[in-house]
């Protein structure tokens, strides 16, 4: 049972504020994705030791696997389509540009996989930008995805 919203600590709130925030990403990304049930999504999700966020830059991977034309020397099925996401939740700040960079070493190194933004408030549908490919001086990092058409085009 939940304590009330007067009794929760600050690190209690935000905890719970970041467990829905997932929550609400994965339910936004399955809606997008319910009319292409096969191959299915999966999510790796990386819960600190109270079971809110852990440490690192990545909270949660969508991960499946890839049956398109296989890489030669590699059989239909063997390789995996990786989507790292970064989650806020909340009055949460956007990541800075020190995590920004950090993400794109991170998907370099594994193999060039595509980064999101899922932002959540109480209330609202999640809503979710793609990384730019390279940092560009004076503009935002994030573009908006704003169509669940696009962000079915994501997950594809």
């Amino acid at each position: 049972m939940e304590k009330s919203t007067e009794t929760r600590t600050p690190s209690e709130s935000a905890r719970i504020t970041w467990r829905w925030a997932v929550t609400m990403t994965k339910v936004r990304i399955r809606r997008a994705v319910a009319k292409k049930q096969f191959p299915r999504w999966h999510f790796v999700t990386f819960l600190g030791k109270k079971g809110g966020e852990s440490r690192g830059v990545v909270d949660m991977i969508a991960v499946r696997k890839h049956h398109g034309k296989p890489h030669a020397g590699l059989n239909l099925g063997d390789e995996l389509k990786i989507i790292l996401i970064q989650i806020n939740g909340g009055s949460a700040a956007r990541p800075t540009p020190n995590d920004v960079r950090r993400l794109r070493v991170v998907a370099k190194i594994h193999g060039d996989c595509k980064i999101l933004l899922a932002e959540w408030k109480r209330g609202k549908e999640a809503k979710f930008f793609n990384i730019r490919p390279k940092a560009r001086v004076g503009e935002e990092d994030w573009t908006p995805v704003t169509k669940d058409a696009d962000l079915s085009a994501i997950f594809r």
